[in-house]
């Protein structure tokens, strides 16, 4: 009889559904039951192959990468029409059980292609996306995946990859009884939580949020003595078997005991929540808010439907406004969270937000790492999808310009209701996608006259009535017109008598939609304001017309002038003519935006303005770059002064700038290259390259470079593009066009005979070769670098290489060899280059460890860690502190490995949350074998 943790949570939560159809087993013995009946699921390796399809359920596996889970890292050349026979075999099993075609070929590899729920690991997963907010919800899905464990996953299948497996499944298994338990303290409901955290403890009694978790537990339960108890118990065992204190939160837990007062209550659930501000004065429109209410219910007759709500109308007609407040009024139904993006589909500058930029936002908003986020827009909205899959959540996706624009970003599920603006009607998202239109028409003369009222007042209003009117008529029900009137309003002593007079006479009246395109209507509301701004505000909204991003600081609004522009900002905000959407950051309407692009001139110098903001977001970069990443050799073009009237950002914190002024950056970059700033244009590439680099926006990446490539004619910086092309290719998994790229910058450098750029791309090829473990070719570039570096008498280069030819050598198994280059690279080190020593010195700790030299290993992995810590280089830090706790492990002393490891878990929290899952289990593992000696 079980009588570990699921066993109680199943006695105490109401009975979920029972089985039907057909379902893939693996979370237990490897199994196929048709109606809830296992059925002969065939001879062991045809159930691991089952196994690994079963896992990757929708995604094809390649015939190599089944060969080398099955069989392993080397299987025999036989074993491939074995392979074979068990494929047709499982197709065979599947076409009897009722469904056939259940094993496809699809993109070179094989699919498992089942309906949703097929699998049990896919079941799971699911569950688990949809346990929102509300605890007592929580604990019954949560309690519904936790019972699908039946045993040890993929139970009894041998190998690295099933053990790989069976770690991460039985990982998600801990992680999900801990957050049942914490539903259960939620929802005041502790029957059963104390025992099953007391049996997950006795399971895993190294894990520090097993120990947090049950303390807490206890305590809800009355019972902080026992808790108190607890941890006493846990520190000794830490400090005697593994030589270290518990981890912060854990004490944090300990001290909150201690003083006696009651624990805080548990962090709740709290999904993203990126929608503007709503709009202050919002008024009218409630028809078109109960017809966007009733996007919430869905469509009874598909039930499964994605419910998606379409806004469609003309500009400045107010699709965003609506689709903002009716968002801001609706949230609390989405306590998973609400996603926005404006998808910039009718930019005047052609800039539109594509989608793989929009999904990428929504990764990093739903807390995905960099070294999480897949390539290509279509396995990122499939980890989008299924993220948010089940979910609570609003999707609002503004602005869009067409369907295609649009459909990688719906959900699949039909928990996640999704709102759409555009000016086009978007016939085929409404067909094929079932979105409800509504059509937004101007505003209704009394909620245009209600808008004023909430804006100048009642009193006002109604004093002069007769003047009201005319200025609703003027302004023909378009907000964005009224918005402005009000605002001038607001900030003069005129009468609405004289300001209904001076706005007939600006220009056109305004009698309706059809008259013609929106701007050309609005264009009378524009004249009149801009007529009534100071000469700094009009000169400056002029010039804002030629900034290509999204949104802008207030010290690019500075460079694009050439002065300071605090007052224009000021004045042109209270003018409502540009939103201040947060402090110090500003955007312009795109009409707006279209009409300043009318009015620039030459006499306001624009090619001066926009050679100033191209130089203000270069130097800003440059500086932040410099922060980011302070042992970056300099540009290979020299950074020139910037244009007088310039001014910079002080980015203290380079990751943050980076991160807010990446689309701008891009956009700039991308208009530079348009306009023939060839200088600005390679230095921006330059700039960004780092943090595009590290942040993982690897196709931006790619992109800034290939603009890179056209704007120079210098042989060292076409080089430099061209290998930095070469690098994104390869993040993106593209080798045979970063090989090419190698191949050209090598061609470009002999041209020039230039030794040390041959020895630097020599270098780069190394590299590359050494990641695809071709480390016989990756050893003969290394040695080709050091050739070329020792005939250019670069001493850098020629330790840089030392070191890489001894680490292949190292990986080749001749660790003495190895020794003896690294050693050599040592001598000619810079002391100050930390980041070249910790890397030799990496490689050193290396041959020594697989010459069973441990202490040797251990301090020469220390000596690495001293220097990856002067380099501030946070990653290599974590990776050395892996290194010295593997060399500790095979040591056998257990106790340094846990001192070394679990430092490396915390930084590795931050930066790479696989990695992080994945030495916390082996942490874990350290002290359950500990245990049980």
């Amino acid at each position: 009889m079980p009588t570990g943790p699921n066993s109680i949570i199943r006695a105490v939560r109401p009975t979920g559904a029972g089985d039907g159809g057909m379902e893939v087993r693996v979370l237990g013995p490897i199994e196929v039951c048709v109606a809830g009946s296992p059925v002969d699921a065939g001879a062991a390796r045809q159930r691991a192959v089952l196994a690994v399809l079963a896992i990757e359920a929708g995604r094809p596996v390649s015939p190599g990468v089944l060969l080398e889970r099955v069989w392993g890292a080397d299987p025999p050349q036989r074993v491939r029409h074995n392979l074979h026979v068990y494929i047709s075999r499982i197709r065979q099993l599947f076409a009897a059980a009722g469904a056939p075609g259940a094993v496809v070929r699809r993109s070179g590899g094989y699919v498992l292609d089942l309906p949703p729920g097929a699998t049990d690991t896919g079941r799971f997963r699911d569950l688990v996306a949809r346990a929102g907010a509300a605890p007592a919800e929580r604990v019954r899905l949560l309690g519904e995946a936790i019972d699908l464990w039946r045993g040890e996953p993929l139970g009894g299948l041998p190998g690295e990859w099933a053990e790989r497996e069976r770690q991460a499944w039985q990982r998600r298994h801990v992680e999900a009884i801990l957050q049942w338990a914490a539903a259960k303290r939620q929802a005041g409901d502790l029957d059963g939580a104390v025992e099953a955290m007391l049996r997950l403890s006795a399971d895993h009694p190294y894990d520090e949020a097993v120990a947090v978790e049950l303390m807490r537990t206890l305590a809800a339960g009355g019972q902080r003595a026992r808790a108190l108890d607890h941890y006493r118990a846990v520190r000794a065992r830490f400090v005697d078997d593994l030589g270290t204190e518990p981890g912060s939160t854990l004490r944090q837990v300990h001290r909150e005991l201690l003083s006696e007062e009651p624990l805080p209550p548990p962090a709740t659930h709290r999904g993203p929540a990126l929608l503007p501000s709503d709009a202050w004065g919002f008024t009218g429109r409630e028809p078109q808010l109960a017809r966007l209410d009733e996007t919430l219910a869905g469509s009874a007759e598909q039930p499964t439907a994605v419910p998606i709500g379409l806004i469609t109308g003309a500009p400045g007609v107010g699709k965003t406004t609506l689709a903002v407040h009716w968002a801001h009024r609706v949230a609390a139904r989405f306590p998973d969270g609400q996603l926005y993006v404006n998808l910039r589909g009718f930019d005047p500058g052609g800039r539109t937000t594509a989608p793989a930029d929009a999904v990428r936002r929504f990764l990093d908003a739903l807390g995905v790492p960099a070294t999480g986020v897949p390539q290509g827009l279509e396995a990122q909205a499939a980890l989008y999808r299924s993220l948010i899959s089940g979910r609570r959540m609003l999707v609002v996706l503004d602005n869009a310009h067409d369907a295609d624009q649009v459909r990688p970003l719906l959900p699949g599920t039909s928990s996640v209701v999704v709102l759409v603006t555009s000016r086009n009607r978007l016939t085929g998202l409404v067909a094929i996608d079932g979105a409800r239109p509504l059509t937004l028409d101007v505003m209704s003369r009394a909620e245009s006259r209600e808008l004023l009222q909430r804006r100048l007042g009642a009193e006002r209003v109604q004093q002069e009535e007769e003047h009201a009117a005319r200025v609703v008529t003027l302004c023909a029900g378009l907000p964005l017109a009224l918005a402005i009137v009000a605002a001038r309003a607001q900030e003069s002593s005129f009468s609405l008598a004289a300001l209904a007079g001076e706005l007939g006479r600006a220009g056109r009246q305004l009698d309706s939609l059809d008259a013609g395109d929106s701007l050309t209507q609005v264009r009378a509301v524009f004249s009149w304001s801009y007529q009534a701004l100071n000469p700094a505000g009009a000169h400056l909204l002029r010039l804002l017309g030629l900034h290509p991003g999204p949104d802008l600081g207030t010290r690019a609004a500075e460079s694009l002038a050439g002065a300071d522009v605090r007052a224009g900002l000021a004045e042109l905000t209270r003018a409502s003519l540009l939103i201040e959407h947060s402090p110090g950051r500003y955007t312009l309407h795109d009409l707006l935006r279209a009409y300043a692009m009318e009015l620039i001139s030459p006499a306001d110098r624009p090619d001066e303005a926009f050679t100033r903001l191209a130089d203000h977001y270069l130097h800003s970069a440059a500086a932040a770059d410099r922060l980011l990443n302070p042992l970056r050799r300099a540009s290979i073009l020299a950074l020139a002064e910037p244009a007088p009237g310039t001014t910079t950002d002080d980015a203290a914190d380079p990751a943050a700038w980076f991160a807010t002024e990446r689309a701008n950056l891009l956009a700039v970059l991308g208009r530079a290259a348009e306009s023939g700033l060839e200088r600005q244009t390679w230095q921006l590439a330059w700039a960004a390259d780092s943090a595009l680099d590290r942040l993982g926006h690897w196709p931006d990446l790619v992109g800034s470079w290939e603009l890179a490539l056209g704007a120079t004619r210098d042989t060292r910086a076409l080089a430099y593009a061209h290998r930095r092309l070469a690098h994104g290719f390869t993040l993106l998994g593209r080798d045979a066009e970063a090989e090419a790229q190698l191949r050209e910058v090598l061609r470009l450098y002999e041209e020039a005979d230039d030794l040390t750029g041959q020895a630097i791309t020599h270098h780069s090829l190394s590299y590359m070769y050494d990641t695809r473990d071709d480390v016989e070719r990756a050893l003969h570039h290394s040695e080709l670098a050091l050739a070329c570096s020792e005939r250019a008498g670069n001493t850098e280069e020629v330790a840089r290489a030392l070191n890489a030819v001894g680490w292949c050598h190292g990986r080749l198994g001749d660790h003495a060899r190895a020794l003896t280059y690294c050693r050599k690279a040592l001598v000619l080190i810079d002391p100050a280059d930390h980041r070249t020593l910790a890397d030799t010195w990496d490689s050193i700790g290396y041959a020594h460890h697989h010459l069973s030299e441990y202490d040797l290993a251990a301090d020469a992995y220390r000596t690495a860690l001293a220097m990856a810590r002067r380099a501030e280089d946070r990653y290599l830090e974590a990776t050395l502190l892996t290194h010295l706790g593997d060399t500790c492990v095979a040591a056998g002393d257990r106790k340094a490995a846990g001192a070394a490891w679990r430092p490396a878990v915390e930084l590795l929290a931050a930066i790479d949350e696989s990695a992080a899952a994945t030495l916390s289990r082996r942490l874990a593992d350290l002290g359950a074998d500990h245990s049980m000696r």
